[in-house]
């Protein structure tokens, strides 16, 4: 077999391909949203705001998936520009808990159409039973990888 044969016959690993559409996704959110001053992972950690109100910060890092010290810079970012806001969890009045303002719910709006037209443009092609599979398998794979599976 000669080298050309065995390049062509190589596919790369789901890992690379995972890896390759993450950071192809982040570069087009960036893009987005630059013109707000925001970063992906800043989005990011709205949406899981949204999703989930009152995490604590490291909480928040954990469901962003980034460190600690990366959401602490990035808590001070979003609460100066008033995107989030610090309040006393009201269930443990020890605890400070983060949570969308106004303006941070708005601006989720005004992007939605847009992120949800990115989402459609990486599923071109799929019709909606594969693209629900897909979510579902990606899911699953996330969900083995959090459970040590």
């Amino acid at each position: 077999m000669t080298r050309t044969s065995t390049r062509q016959a190589a596919e790369p690993t789901l890992l690379y391909v995972m890896k390759q559409l993450e950071l192809a996704v982040r570069s087009r959110l960036d893009d987005m949203f630059r013109p707000e001053g925001m970063t992906a992972l800043q989005y990011t950690a709205l949406t899981v705001l949204e999703r989930h109100p009152d995490l604590t910060s490291a909480q928040l890092a954990r469901n962003s998936f980034v460190t600690n010290q990366t959401m602490a810079d990035m808590v001070t970012m979003l609460q100066s520009r008033e995107l989030i806001e610090r309040h006393r969890d009201p269930v443990d009045r020890r605890r400070l808990v983060l949570a969308l303002t106004v303006s941070g719910r708005q601006l989720l709006r005004k992007y939605r159409g847009k992120v949800a037209a990115l989402e459609q443009e990486m599923l071109h092609g799929l019709d909606t039973v594969e693209a629900a599979r897909l979510r579902e398998f990606l899911l699953t794979c996330r969900e083995n990888l959090a459970n040590g599976a």
